[in-house]
């Protein structure tokens, strides 16, 4: 194995093995908690721009399986403690190794990762390079930032999914990052999916005759999306509407809210969130780096999920104007095996029914 480096825009320097793609790589270290699941986060959308670090100790377990890949891989490196060389699962098609050469994404192994992660913990998100040889200068590392994230991973292609069995609605998802099992739900569920750009138009997506509008995870700075924010405003109110992630955040912004940037973000499959109206507390997939606050006046909606870690906002209902929206992954059996309040897509398909 060849050395490589992955040096904190701190100045720290951890030293490991490359594998992967073989060149340099600068993004924004965040961390992940998932214990599995590596298939889904390698190509979520939502990483884009930002080096990867697993917190579980052994990746690579069962190999790439393709079916379960959620989208492109978008990240910018990948950081493990150790990769399995030799994964056994009987739908395995080949090793970690082999995916990220073919995406020409770039790995370091070997190195501390329950360290680097108290370093984030502690310090807050960092910008990091894994490099072949150890920069003289931190500019490069220090001064990035990811912008144009939606731009980078939207598709533009005008898609159309049937639904499975008779088809009962016709739902148009816009596109700022989507994952595969959003659209599998809907369609199990007896919608025909059309599927939008994020720099769709609201007429254009009216235009359509939907009977409703999910808006898709993405990743970035949701507040860098103006033009995005604008279109929902011409959309609210005219169709049932359903966040996810940054689709959440999108339509708190429409609706006067404001967004933040965490300490380091909600990363993983452990993610617990209270629900305000009942008494349950639902354990969510969650992969951002920003959450919606309210302002002191002037929004529209109500809170209605909550972090029971730290209490920021995982849901906002706009009573009345058919729409809601959730931050964290409404996902089911397509997601390794989780049951994450697969209850949302449910209380859209009757948000659908009801009609506006």
């Amino acid at each position: 194995m060849k050395k490589a480096y992955l040096v904190l825009s701190n100045g720290k320097v951890f030293e490991g093995e490359s594998f992967g793609a073989r060149r340099d790589s600068v993004g924004e270290l965040v961390f992940t908690t998932e214990m599995n699941g590596y298939i889904e986060t390698l190509s979520d959308p939502c990483y884009y721009g930002q080096i990867i670090l697993q917190t579980f100790p052994l990746i690579g377990n069962y190999g790439i399986i393709e079916e379960d890949l959620e989208g492109e891989c978008a990240a910018a490196g990948y950081v493990v403690r150790e990769w399995c060389s030799a994964p056994s699962n009987f739908r395995s098609l080949y090793d970690i190794d082999t995916y990220l050469k073919d995406k020409g994404v770039v790995g370091i192994s070997g190195v501390d990762t329950r360290e680097i992660t108290k370093i984030i913990r502690e310090q807050g998100t960092v910008n990091a390079k894994i490099c072949q040889k150890i920069p003289d200068d931190l500019a490069e590392i220090q001064d990035f930032k990811v912008t144009n994230a939606v731009k980078a991973v939207s598709q533009n292609n005008g898609r159309i999914f049937p639904s499975f069995g008779d088809e009962k609605f016709k739902v148009v998802l816009v596109d700022y990052g989507a994952k595969r099992s959003i659209v599998s739900e809907l369609q199990k569920r007896g919608c025909a999916v059309a599927e939008m750009s994020s720099a769709a138009a609201a007429e254009e997506i009216l235009s359509c005759r939907p009977d409703g509008i999910v808006l898709s995870d993405g990743p970035g700075d949701p507040a860098e999306n103006t033009g995005c924010v604008d279109e929902l405003k011409k959309l609210f109110g005219k169709a049932p509407i359903f966040g996810i992630g940054l689709g959440h955040q999108l339509l708190a912004l429409a609706n006067g809210w404001d967004t933040v940037k965490l300490k380091y973000g909600h990363r993983g499959s452990n993610q617990p969130v209270r629900d305000l109206l009942g008494t349950r507390t639902y354990i969510t997939t969650q992969n951002h780096g920003y959450t919606v606050v309210p302002k002191k006046s002037g929004h529209i909606g109500t809170i209605r999920y909550v972090n029971a870690n730290d209490g920021t906002c995982e849901g906002i209902d706009y009573d009345g104007r058919g729409a809601f929206s959730v931050q964290f992954h409404p996902k089911t059996e397509l997601s390794f095996g989780r049951l994450d309040s697969p209850m949302l897509f449910d209380r859209f398909i009757n948000v659908m029914g009801e009609g506006m």
